[in-house]
């Protein structure tokens, strides 16, 4: 008996040792600046890929990004392409209906972006402006909620870079899109000097949820425990904000 007993016992320590040591599939969307985009040499990489990483290394595993449309994220997810998305994903209600996210890593706001000339009052002052946002994002459901309700045409793009491209060519007067990614990604760029963020800082949780998460699979109890001591861990040992200093010279982890 007391050799069944070991013999199990070494089994479940193999497991955990094989576990520890596997690859991580991270689902990423690199067309998000500076979250997440890719170098010259197409290396993914970004504030998310830098705290994935962080995170792989404190569960002992090794990351591996598959890149993924944003709009097919959890479908990917739930047909098992890749274990996680850590891809400035918002912890929202509706993706709790058919998936699980951690503890929030960071959090940010989003904000309305038009031309400089425009008079900005409220929603109902951009009437008949054509504005991009991203397909599947809480910005396009903010934008559906709150614009197109009031005659602002909202067109979805499968990739946010692709609406800076539409913007720069005349065919959109703007976008909605995350403050920080917005500000690195365009804002902040040549093409983006015509433009600016107006209204006030959107953190409306019907529309955005409470923070960004790292997304996983309802069934994947344990792997979430694991990262939620992870996130705690590099909060409290200073790799967050060796990261969060990288890109922001605030804190993006939030209230």
């Amino acid at each position: 008996m007391k050799k069944i007993v070991l013999t199990l016992a070494l089994s479940a320590l193999s497991i955990a040792a094989l576990a520890q040591g596997k690859d991580l599939k991270v689902a990423i969307d690199p067309t998000y600046e500076p979250f997440t985009f890719k170098t010259a040499d197409g290396k993914p990489t970004g504030f998310d890929v830098d705290i994935a990483s962080a995170l792989c290394e404190q569960i002992k595993r090794k990351c591996v990004f598959v890149e993924q449309v944003w709009d097919s994220m959890i479908p990917g997810l739930q047909a098992k392409k890749y274990d996680v998305i850590v891809s400035s994903m918002s912890i929202t209600a509706d993706r709790l209906k058919v998936i699980d996210f951690t503890d929030k890593y960071y959090s940010t706001p989003t904000r309305i972006v038009v031309k400089k000339d425009v008079k900005f009052t409220g929603p109902a002052s951009i009437k008949g402006k054509k504005l991009g946002v991203l397909k599947g994002s809480t910005q396009e459901k903010y934008a559906l909620g709150e614009l197109k309700t009031v005659g602002v045409e909202v067109i979805p793009y499968e990739a946010q870079d692709q609406v800076y491209l539409d913007i720069k060519s005349g065919r959109l007067d703007g976008t909605v899109a995350d403050f920080v990614e917005v500000t690195g990604g365009f804002l902040s760029k040549p093409e983006g000097k015509d433009y600016v963020p107006v209204g006030p800082d959107l953190y409306t949780e019907k529309y955005f949820g409470t923070g960004m998460g790292v997304g996983l699979r309802k069934s994947d109890a344990a792997l979430k425990a694991e990262l939620n001591t992870a996130i705690k861990t590099i909060r409290s040992n200073g790799l967050y904000k060796k990261i969060n200093d990288k890109y922001f010279k605030f804190d993006a982890y939030g209230k």
